[in-house]
């Protein structure tokens, strides 16, 4: 398959009824899926229940909680958006109202032409600034794959996001999407962390040597997270861009498996290292990544650990963390490129991201899990779940 028929797979108006996830089945007769509902202990005890997945179409899923209205704002790929994006808001992780498109592209005058993916919303200097990918018009040489990173801004979450320049944020020579910023209080900079994608990035190793060999693909591409600098006004990055994480090289890594599962499934001949999202944990950088086709069911998520924004980072020995559970007797499969909610308070973090299920087919619907840094720095991720959880907020 062509390289064009995977990357654009990705992009796919999600033209999804809401109401027939809220009437799928029912588990008792107070849970349904994405909705805040009550159930009882087995000690009579009232206990404020939801199940995954929400009420909410989009790939990609990003959070942002709003300090001045208290309420969280979920952005993503689709979700109702056509050549932009759109916003659903919540006061408690469940119940997501649509707030309709916030941000439009494809315009005479912007760069970004279509494959609006990926956006993420963050809020500096009184300002909430949008970063996302997109199809870049300026493409002389009719590349397949053209993809960038934008930066729009709006006084709400909500919108309207202008773009700040008529140009992408910046131009690495190759095609980059799955933007993440991470703005680090001890020295006072942002990092903007994108990955290059795989298009006509072929690159060795003993498992395209083995996929050579074995008559599977002629080659096999890589998509690779890096990292660098941003200007304070988000004009522009300072440096050179710094390689983070790619896919293992050797077969023996401990890694290699489940991160090479589209190659040896015969999905796809490429393996994707993307959609990364960054955050720190007492004096640790942890960098939470997905891995293998985003369109298919090995779609997983892992991370990386280290004691600068820019690494070197390390691969966690516990990965994936966040995986299929059909071949364990679930449902949820393609689960990954997350985002981290945390309650006002920053005490409780929850993993939010796409999955899909037997039920939904190739839709991909939104799933928000606990997740917790344990004593001795693993990661966990407590999903993906389909049954009764009690409330995200709950004391």
């Amino acid at each position: 398959a062509t390289s064009l028929s995977f990357s654009f797979r990705k992009n796919r108006t999600m033209n999804f009824n809401t109401s027939l996830l809220l009437v799928l089945f029912f588990l008792t007769s107070t849970v349904t899926f994405g909705q805040a509902t009550a159930t009882k202990t087995p000690a009579g005890v009232k206990v404020a229940v939801y199940k995954n997945p929400l009420g909410v179409a989009l790939g990609d899923p990003y959070v942002l909680y709003d300090v001045a209205s208290k309420r969280y704002f979920m952005y993503g790929t689709g979700g109702g958006a056509k050549d932009g994006f759109a916003t659903y808001s919540s006061a408690n992780l469940v119940d997501w109202k649509n707030e309709g498109q916030v941000y439009f592209g494809n315009t005479k005058d912007s760069w970004d032409i279509s494959a609006f993916w990926a956006p993420e919303v963050y809020f500096r200097n009184g300002k909430y600034y949008i970063f996302y990918s997109a199809q870049w018009r300026d493409n002389p040489t009719k590349e397949l794959e053209n993809f960038r990173i934008g930066v729009a801004v709006a006084d709400k979450p909500t919108g309207p996001f202008k773009n700040i320049s008529s140009k992408p944020l910046f131009d690495p020579g190759y095609p980059i999407l799955d933007a993440n910023v991470y703005f680090d209080d001890k020295n006072s900079k942002a990092y903007l962390y994108y990955s290059r994608a795989c298009y006509k990035h072929p690159v060795q190793s003993e498992v395209a040597a083995w996929a050579k060999k074995t008559g599977l693909y002629k080659e096999i591409e890589e998509s690779w997270v890096y990292g660098v600098e941003l200007k304070p006004d988000f004009s522009g990055t300072i440096g050179k861009p710094v390689l983070l994480l790619r896919p293992p090289v050797k077969m023996n890594d401990p890694q290699s498996e489940w991160e090479s599962r589209s190659v040896t499934s015969k999905e796809v001949n490429r393996r994707w290292t993307e959609g990364s999202y960054t955050f720190k944990h007492g004096n640790t950088y942890y960098m939470m990544y997905s891995a293998n086709h985003f369109g298919g069911e090995n779609y997983a998520v892992g991370y990386a650990t280290a004691k600068h924004p820019l690494g070197p980072y390390k691969k966690a020995v516990n990965n994936p963390v966040l995986q299929k559970n059909s071949n364990k007797g679930g449902e949820v499969t393609g689960t990954g490129h997350n985002s981290i909610a945390w309650s006002a308070d920053g005490k409780q973090m929850f993993c939010v991201y796409h999955g899909r299920t037997k039920a939904l087919g190739d839709e991909r619907v939104v799933f928000i899990d606990k997740m917790r840094i344990q004593p001795d720095g693993k990661l966990i991720v407590q999903g993906p779940t389909t049954s009764p959880q009690q409330m995200p907020l709950s004391k």
